[in-house]
Formats: C-alpha cells, sequence, structure tokens
C-alpha cells in the first residue's frame, strides 16, 4: 500500500523560489509506485495543497488535508524549506508534538545549526577543525568598530547569524565599508556574525546517515567568479565552477570525509545536510564555515550532483532517506 507523503516547500524567507525549486527535484525523483506524494506550499498566511487549481487548506490541529472527501494524514513528511519554518527547528518541534516523523534534524539540532555563532562554539568545542576568528552582535545591543577591528583582521565576511543562500552577506576590505555591510546584514536578521576572511580553497560535503551508518558524499569545490559564493553565485548557471568530485589529494579528502562525518555524529544530525569547508593556502589546514540542514536540491544545486557522482540514483536516495526516517520513528515508538 502507497504511503502518503507530505512534501513541506516555500516558507517565510527570500529562499522561498529556491525552495520550491528544491520541492519539484524531490517530487520527481520520489518513486510513485511506493509513495502518494502532496506537496503543502507553507507561508505566513496559510498553509495549502493545490489540487485541480483549488487551494486546499492544511489542518494544523493534526497536519492532514481533505481531498476529494477523503481525509489525508501522512506517514512521514519531507521537509524541502529552507530557512524559517522548515530549517531552524519550528516546523519539527510542530512535527514532533504531533508524532509524524520527518527527514531532516531535529528540533534542537535544526535550531542550534542554524545559528551561525552558536554553531560554530559547539563545533570548535570538538577540537577537530578550525574555526575563523569572529564578533557576534546582537541588535538593540551596542557595539564599537574599534573593538571589531581590534579583535579582526579585514578583510572580513558580515553576514546574518540565521540566514541561508548567502541573503544579507558582505566581504568587507576597507574600514568604510564594515558599518553599511553590518547594517545590510541586520536587515535579515536580529543578529549579525563577522568573521575573518581565510584565504583557500572552499570545500562542501554532503553528510547522510542510513540504517544507523553515516557517509560523505563526495566532495565539491566551489570556484565563483564572484568575490565568494553568493546568492548569485549559487543560483545563477556559469557564475560558479563547481567540480565533483573535488581534485584534491586523497589524505585531503579522507581528512574532510572524516571531520563531516565526526561533526555530523556528534551534533546528532539526520537526514542529509552540506557541510561548507576551507582548506586555508598558508597552511593547508581545513576551516569549518557551517552545516545546512536543508542543503538545495535545484537541478543547479549541489547535494544531487554528488549524489549522482557517488553512484546511486537520486529516486533510491531520497526513497532511503524516507524509509530511513519512518524506521527511526517506528523504533523511537517502540522504546518509548
Amino acid at each position: 500500500m502507497k504511503k502518503n507523503i507530505a512534501l513541506l516547500a516555500g516558507g517565510y524567507s527570500g529562499e522561498f523560489v529556491i525552495s520550491i525549486k528544491t520541492a519539484d527535484t524531490i517530487e520527481k525523483n520520489l518513486d510513485r509506485n511506493l509513495y502518494s506524494v502532496y506537496k503543502i506550499i507553507i507561508t505566513r498566511d496559510e498553509w495549502y495543497h493545490e489540487h485541480e487549481g483549488k487551494k486546499i487548506q492544511v489542518d494544523k490541529n493534526d497536519f492532514s488535508i481533505v481531498v476529494n472527501g477523503e481525509k489525508i494524514v501522512f506517514a512521514c513528511v519531507f521537509i524541502a524549506i529552507h530557512g524559517t519554518p522548515g530549517e531552524d527547528g519550528r516546523m519539527q518541534g510542530y512535527l514532533d508534538m504531533l508524532n509524524i516523523p520527518y527527514t531532516t534534524c531535529n528540533a534542537i539540532v535544526s535550531a542550534l545549526t542554524f545559528n551561525k555563532s552558536y554553531c560554530n562554539k559547539v563545533v570548535k568545542s570538538f577540537n577537530v577543525v578550525n574555526i575563523a576568528n569572529s564578533v557576534h552582535l546582537i541588535k538593540g545591543e551596542s557595539y564599537s568598530m574599534g573593538a571589531i577591528l581590534d579583535r579582526l583582521k579585514l578583510p572580513v565576511f558580515v553576514k546574518p547569524n540565521e540566514s541561508g543562500s548567502s541573503l544579507g552577506v558582505s566581504k568587507v576590505k576597507q574600514v568604510e565599508q564594515l558599518l553599511p555591510a553590518i547594517d545590510k546584514a541586520f536587515r535579515e536578521d536580529n543578529q549579525v556574525l563577522i568573521e575573518e576572511f581565510i584565504e583557500g580553497r572552499e570545500f562542501t560535503i554532503g553528510v547522510y546517515k542510513e540504517q544507523g551508518c553515516i557517509y560523505a558524499l563526495p566532495a565539491t569545490e566551489i570556484i565563483s567568479k564572484n568575490e565568494f559564493f553568493d546568492y548569485e553565485a549559487k543560483y545563477t548557471p556559469g557564475v560558479t565552477r563547481e567540480i565533483t568530485p573535488a581534485h584534491i589529494d586523497d589524505n585531503i579528502r579522507k581528512e574532510l570525509e572524516n571531520k563531516a562525518t565526526y561533526i555530523y555524529r556528534h551534533l546528532n544530525c539526520r537526514g542529509v545536510v552540506r557541510m561548507d569547508f576551507i582548506l586555508e593556502q598558508k597552511s593547508n589546514k581545513l576551516f569549518f564555515l557551517e552545516v545546512n540542514t536543508m542543503p538545495g536540491q535545484s537541478d543547479q544545486s549541489i547535494v544531487p550532483q554528488q549524489v549522482i557522482a557517488s553512484g546511486r540514483k537520486l529516486d533510491e536516495f531520497y526513497g532511503a532517506l524516507l524509509q530511513d526516517c519512518m524506521k527511526i520513528h517506528t523504533t523511537h515508538d517502540r522504546i518509548a
């Protein structure tokens, strides 16, 4: 018997359009012989499924919909929302309250990793990877430009503490650029992270768990024509070269995979995540940048490239993620 799957897309952030593209990729790669897929669009005003040109509102009391007089409840939720509320723990907490399994990290892990500064502090405590020097600002609290520049050397990256797709991010090379960059980041979030620039090669690597084992996908090297891997570079064809698998020495590849899987395990991640690193040019040391618990899955996105490079098909990969999350949920219920 087919299982009903809710595919969540949209969200409240500037990544709405990217989320829709991610959901489209996932939807076309879910086996319709095994799953009945219902795309649920989430906005600030409504949650709905579109059927035959009509919007069917979601009953938030039990996360169900009624289609042609039949009440549809879901065996699992495939979350494809970037940013809030699908990547910051809010949707996960709601689904936990309803005892409905979902494909991403749990609420606590999602909330932690979505906050770049807090996540960096936790990862730094693992003592397995380098972290760039940084300053954390909170809206409403005073800060001194002089104090920031005493602690950090230019150039720096100024970024919203809780945001994705590089929205609101600036690379600052000169002192006079710093305040406008902070203001820009504060327009996206109430917290801002300022990090020292690490010169080197940028790599990103997918990590996932299947049947209790953690696996790393082939790493990708990102070579952007822009100053950094910004929104345009991520989603405009031709702006960035993405080399999958990355052309790196075996020892660097193994170090990247080992550090990524270690961080995944000790952050208690679930599903597929993507971690970003810089291999510093002068020291040949790896620096951790961030972890994305709902990485993009559009045609231009990196994780699908890595899945295919690993020798797997996307339909089999997404199906395995669904099966694994439902199995884990059933096991937890049995233990409880």
